[in-house]
C-alpha cells in the first residue's frame, strides 16, 4: 500500500486477496486499561490479533538508574521485535491497525512498526466504526498464534529525541503538541504531575486531523493545516501526554506529504516530572 491510511472497502478487498495480512486491534481506554481488551473479546475484525497499549506497546516506566521515562515508554526494539513477531509478521506482510478513537491508538502501531523498520503498514481510516458501517464482519474467535521468529531489525530505527537533548536543541526546534487544548494550556492536568506545556510548544490537537465521520481530512487539507505551524522550522519534533497521541499527528502529516518529524517518546509525562525543567501555561504570546 502506497497511503499509510487505508479505507474499509479496501480492507475488505485486502483480506479476499492472497497478500498476507495482519491485523492488530488497539483499542484502548487510559481511564480503564482493560476496556479495549475486553471489547476485543465481544467482537473484532476476524482474524485480528489484540494489542495491549501498556503491555505491548509500551516499556519500562523507569530506566535502571530509577529515571522515570513517561507513561508510556517505548520499548526496546528487540522486545517488540520478539511481541510482533509471534503474530507472524514478516517482511512481507501487510499490517493493517485499527481502533474505535479514531486512530488514537492504531497510530502508535503504525508509528512503532515503521520504527522497526516495517514500511507495510497503514492504519484503517475510521476504524472499527468504519468497517461495520461498510457491512464488515465481526466475529469473537481468537485467531490462531502462528509459530514465528522475531521481526528482524535490519533497518535502522526512525528518529526520536530524548529529554536531555529536546532542552538544549529548544530553541531550533518546532514541537507541535497533540494534546486538547485545556490540557496544553495548563487549564487541567488529569493524569501528570504538572499542568501546562513544553515552553515553546505549538498546539496541534490531534482530534483536528479528523473529519466529523472520524475520518481523517484530505492529504490537501491536512497540508493546508499543517504548514502555517511549520514555517520556517527546521527539526520538527511531536509529543503529547506520553508519546501516543504524537503519533496521530505524526501520521497525518505523513498523509500531508509532509514526512520526517521526529517523536519524543516522554512527552508531558516525563518533562512534568522533573521539576528542574521549565513549565509554561497559558496561550503563548
Amino acid at each position: 500500500m502506497s497511503s499509510p491510511l487505508v479505507a474499509a472497502a479496501e480492507l475488505q478487498a485486502l483480506l479476499a486477496s492472497a497478500t498476507p495480512t495482519l491485523l492488530l486491534d488497539c483499542r484502548f481506554d487510559l481511564t480503564d486499561t482493560q476496556a479495549g481488551e475486553r471489547a476485543y473479546a465481544e467482537g473484532h475484525i476476524p482474524g485480528a490479533h489484540y494489542l495491549h497499549l501498556e503491555r505491548d506497546l509500551s516499556g519500562a516506566k523507569h530506566d535502571a538508574a530509577g529515571h522515570f521515562r513517561g507513561r508510556h515508554p517505548l520499548p526496546e526494539r528487540e522486545t517488540f521485535a520478539a511481541i510482533i513477531g509471534r503474530l507472524g509478521l514478516t517482511a512481507a506482510t501487510q499490517v493493517v491497525s485499527y481502533d474505535a478513537q479514531g486512530g488514537m491508538f492504531a497510530a502508535r502501531a503504525w508509528w512503532m512498526l515503521r520504527w522497526l523498520g516495517h514500511e507495510a503498514v497503514a492504519v484503517l481510516d475510521g476504524g472499527l466504526p468504519a468497517w461495520v458501517a461498510a457491512g464488515g464482519a465481526i466475529d469473537s474467535q481468537l485467531p490462531k498464534m502462528p509459530e514465528a521468529a522475531p521481526y528482524p531489525l535490519t533497518h535502522a530505527p526512525l528518529p526520536t529525541i530524548d529529554a536531555a537533548t529536546l532542552q538544549q536543541r529548544l530553541p531550533a526546534l518546532r514541537l507541535l503538541d497533540a494534546r486538547a487544548p485545556e490540557r496544553y494550556r495548563g487549564e487541567v492536568e488529569p493524569l501528570d504531575a504538572q499542568a501546562g506545556h513544553i515552553p515553546g510548544a505549538v498546539n496541534r490537537f490531534f482530534q483536528h486531523n479528523l473529519g466529523p465521520d472520524g475520518r481523517f481530512k484530505p492529504a490537501a487539507m491536512l497540508r493546508a493545516e499543517f504548514e502555517p505551524l511549520l514555517a520556517g522550522a527546521g527539526t520538527v519534533v511531536h509529543q503529547c501526554g506520553s508519546g501516543v497521541t504524537a503519533c496521530h499527528n505524526l501520521l497525518a502529516m505523513e498523509v500531508a506529504g509532509l514526512p520526517g518529524s521526529l517523536l519524543y517518546p516522554g512527552s508531558w509525562s516525563e518533562w512534568s516530572a522533573d521539576p528542574a525543567r521549565s513549565v509554561t501555561r497559558g496561550k503563548p504570546a
